[in-house]
């Protein structure tokens, strides 16, 4: 086990069960990355942990309301999850079903509309989508 795994998951208020705390060492231990429910199952299963594919979304979504990932909805069928919580965007590759970080100093936002009355922006999303070039 990841020395910190088990306080890093009680200081956001969640409960370290073995299957939170084997899947966040899955998730965390390879630094910032970009990855489904989907390929966060498969990873489990290749590791020996039983879990079910409703526990690894359901934990993912625990995670990130505990503020340990970030969801990225790039594609309507696919929702990606981020181990980088940090302010940055993203391309996204076509084809490849890649995301990559773009660092935020790399890109300047402004002339953002005046949100409705009574609320302010919280985040600023942006998916920069790619093609490889054709040949």
């Amino acid at each position: 086990m990841l020395p910190d795994t088990e306080s890093r998951l009680r200081d956001s208020g969640l409960r370290p069960t073995r299957q939170r705390i084997a899947l966040a060492e899955l998730l965390f231990a390879k630094g910032d990355r970009h990855l489904t429910a989907e390929e966060l199952h498969e990873e489990a299963t290749f590791a020996g942990v039983p879990v079910s594919l409703a526990t690894v979304y359901n934990t993912l979504h625990q995670f990130t309301e505990a503020g340990l990932l970030r969801v990225l909805a790039i594609e309507s069928a696919k929702t990606y999850f981020d181990t980088n919580v940090s302010d940055h965007h993203h391309f996204y590759v076509e084809g490849d079903s890649e995301v990559v970080d773009i660092p935020v100093s790399n890109l300047e936002i402004s002339n953002l509309p005046e949100p409705p009355e009574g609320m302010e922006i919280a985040h600023v999303d942006v998916v920069i989508r790619l093609r490889r070039k054709a040949r």
